[in-house]
């Protein structure tokens, strides 16, 4: 399979970066965090989006969804990515949707797959215990009750926790059979939310469940056996957030190569000196690496492809890497005015730092990839 974009796909993406330069360019979140804003996004920007048929591109017709394909969802991650917009996409649009289509019973398909491809509900998985990524290893815990579950746990970096409608659970029980998945209703009784801070500006939270009630249609799949839906969708999210990343790094690279061709130094432009250049050319070289990755990926979901983990893996590790690598070379060429500020080059440093750890870091991703490999 070619890794180019079709032109339906190269159409998107070029109607999505013309809106996003318009409606929601990098001082739109500078106004967010400047203002403490208790939301952390722009609902009538969401609204406009899901408008536009964003938040339903990965979900079936069947349910109210254009079914573009992920590869056409990417163009637009991407370019969410090179403006920085801080939105509901990944944890409702990305994860969310993506264990309902995948692990729901046609029931929980119908209920909140077509609210999802509106823009009416957000969803949120919650399933971080550590200060580290690791999903499998879950503490929270359910129990059988007359009329369902009952579900009881703390949850960490719960993304977009404070704005999610609904909560996706990972629990297990008291003999810890396996990894039941949950949908609850984030205004149930015995859930507490406490809005943490990030140093992106992005939404997380720490969720509480205490006891929470849950009942048979809420659970998500088998008994026991949601970690198959829950690695599917994490890969999804992995590979949705490689494609923000991209356009990250990109955009962080364009704006370091235009000051490259400005700043003088000596009464030199800077751009002209070769070890600058040689600093640039690496990072091109990567980012053209990273751009075939994405795509590569991409086409793995849209494929049902069996590598599809260690695509995600690769992907991850990989993107997480060169991000580093291009915002810590941005910091740098720009000098003492990229450590200000007034100067949105940070921005994009400090999305990177946390990007990296969320679904995984490059370890993580590292450690993961090799046991896929057997070894």
């Amino acid at each position: 399979m070619n890794l180019v974009i079709n032109e339906e796909q190269q159409m998107l993406k070029t109607s999505a970066k013309e809106f996003l330069k318009s409606k929601a360019p990098i001082e739109a979140l500078r106004k967010l965090r400047d203002s403490n804003d208790p939301k952390g996004y722009d609902p009538t920007l969401w609204k406009e989006m899901a408008e536009m048929g964003w938040a339903s591109l990965n979900i079936p017709e069947a349910y109210g969804g254009m079914n573009f394909g992920f590869v056409g969802f990417g163009q637009i991650l991407e370019e969410m990515g090179r403006t920085l917009v801080a939105s509901p996409i990944i944890s409702t649009c990305l994860v969310g949707s993506s264990i309902i289509n995948f692990g729901g019973s046609t029931m929980q398909k119908e209920n909140f797959l077509p609210r999802i491809a509106d823009g009416s509900i957000l969803l949120s998985l919650a399933s971080e215990e550590s200060n580290a990524h690791k999903p499998l290893k879950v503490s929270t815990q359910y129990a059988k009750t007359d009329n369902g579950y009952s579900i009881s746990g703390k949850k960490n970096f719960v993304i977009d926790g404070n704005i999610a409608d609904y909560f996706i659970v990972t629990a297990t029980d008291a003999e810890k059979n396996g990894i039941s998945l949950f949908i609850v209703d984030a205004k149930s009784e015995g859930i507490s939310v406490e809005k943490k801070i990030m140093m992106d500006s992005r939404n997380a939270a720490v969720v509480t469940f205490e006891n929470v009630k849950a009942t048979n249609a809420d659970l998500i799949g088998e008994e026991g056996k949601g970690i198959k839906t829950l690695e599917k969708a994490l890969d999804i999210g992995r590979i949705g957030l490689s494609a923000e990343m991209l356009g990250s790094m990109q955009e962080a690279f364009d704006r370091t190569i235009a000051y490259l061709k400005e700043r003088k130094q000596f009464g030199v432009v800077i751009g002209t000196f070769q070890a600058l250049q040689h600093r640039a050319a690496q990072m091109y070289c990567e980012i053209e690496l990273c751009k075939s990755l994405v795509i590569k990926s991409l086409q793995a979901i849209d494929t049902d492809s069996p590598m599809l983990p260690y695509m995600a893996s690769m992907t991850k590790s990989k993107i997480g890497e060169v991000l580093q690598l291009i915002t810590n070379e941005s910091i740098q060429l720009f000098g003492g005015i990229g450590m200000t500020d007034d100067e949105e080059i940070g921005f994009f440093m400090k999305r990177a730092r946390v990007a990296q750890q969320t679904f995984g870091d490059y370890n993580y991703h590292l450690d993961r990839f090799a046991r896929l490999s057997g070894f």
